[in-house]
């Protein structure tokens, strides 16, 4: 099984290429669908992290998105941001 760490968390996802992708586009219509019930907006970055595994474009926009949500927190607040391990 392959890891994906974001913001000091460590998730276990398939091994597999195509059951990444799968796992990766479902997440992402369920947070297109967020107006339903169960499904929510958490759905459509946490859909972006698993096909970062395998897109190089979507990795790049994950990696931008971490450093800048990284530099923000560092700016307003610095403790919260090094505890999620951002920051040295």
């Amino acid at each position: 099984m392959k890891t994906i760490e974001f913001a000091g968390f460590k998730v276990r996802v398939p091994a597999h290429p195509i059951l990444r992708i799968g796992l990766g586009l479902i997440l992402i219509l369920g947070g297109i669908f967020s107006f339903l019930p169960i499904l929510g907006i958490w759905m459509l970055p946490l859909g972006l992290i698993v096909l970062s595994i395998d897109f190089a474009s979507v990795r790049r926009l994950r990696r931008r998105s971490a450093v800048w949500l990284g530099r923000a927190l560092l700016r307003r607040w610095p403790n919260f941001a090094r505890r999620l391990g951002f920051g040295l």
